[in-house]
């Protein structure tokens, strides 16, 4: 994996040939209490020191990550738009930094469902955020959920189910990773003898989720089911040639997972 070039809201990378577009959709601020230790309990005065607290709050980067290969692009994640908070919606404003037409996008693969992955379909002014767009790639144990999203409407008949090992083209491949939501999916990049694991909301708070994989997120659908996951997406991480790009990881949120003595780290690119 190579660094290219980045601007406020997007980053650049080239993977065999492959080139990785970091997009940022801004930032959420969240109460710490979200994190959480065993048994579903929120911290309190015994929260670790060395997490970063804005005002007293967890701040989250939100991220879409786009693969291009030759003219083929496809988006992975949408953010949030206009539908949550003003810190996001900044998607649109990071592809034209990175110089990608919204008309050139045909695909776009969901992680899942919540609003900070998915209504950034619908562009701030209402229009579509892809006018193009030919395939909406969505968890297919989530379709449930992504119809109950009033907003979204439009595309709900447009919505095709995937599976775990479902191929979005020759160099991405679902894989299933249940837990945060009902289909959470990460997608698995593969260019020669390199891959990237676009992993979704594997971890929220990197200044401690990966030296405590055990720590679980308060938006988790199954905390036990997330916890498993996180420890198998860590441990696969961890193999030599693969990288990881994670939604909640500090902007690009690009970078290798390093096995330790006790848990694991996370090296930026």
């Amino acid at each position: 994996m190579q660094y290219l070039k980045s601007g406020t809201y997007s980053a650049t990378f080239v993977l065999n040939g492959l080139e990785i577009i970091a997009l940022s959709d801004g930032y959420v601020d969240l109460a710490a209490s979200r994190l959480r230790k065993a048994g579903d309990q929120p911290f309190g005065s015994d929260l670790p020191k060395d997490i970063p607290l804005y005002e007293g709050k967890l701040r989250l980067s939100v991220n879409a990550y786009l693969i291009r290969f030759g003219d083929e692009l496809t988006l992975i994640d949408t953010g949030a738009s206009n539908a949550w908070l003003p810190t996001m919606g900044r998607l649109f404003e990071a592809l034209d930094e990175a110089s990608i037409s919204r008309e050139a996008i045909r695909t776009v693969a969901l992680t899942h469902t919540h609003e900070d992955h998915v209504h950034g379909l619908v562009a701030p002014d209402g229009s579509d955020g892809f006018p193009n767009l030919e395939r909406l790639l969505v968890p297919a144990e989530e379709i449930p959920l992504f119809e109950r999203e009033v907003r979204l409407e439009r595309f709900h008949g447009r919505a095709t189910p995937i599976h775990d090992g479902y191929a979005v083209n020759d160099h991405i491949v679902a894989v299933a990773a249940h837990g945060h939501e009902i289909g959470h999916t990460a997608y698995e990049v593969s260019a020669g003898d390199a891959n990237l694991l676009i992993w979704g909301d594997i971890v929220h708070v990197p200044s401690v989720q990966f030296t405590q994989p055990d720590l679980t997120w308060g938006a988790d659908a199954d905390q036990d089911a997330a916890r498993e996951t996180r420890k198998e997406m860590l441990k696969r991480a961890s193999a030599p040639d693969v990288f990881v790009a994670g939604s909640h990881l500090d902007f690009p949120g690009v970078g290798r997972v390093v096995a330790t003595d006790t848990a694991y780290a996370f090296e930026p690119i």
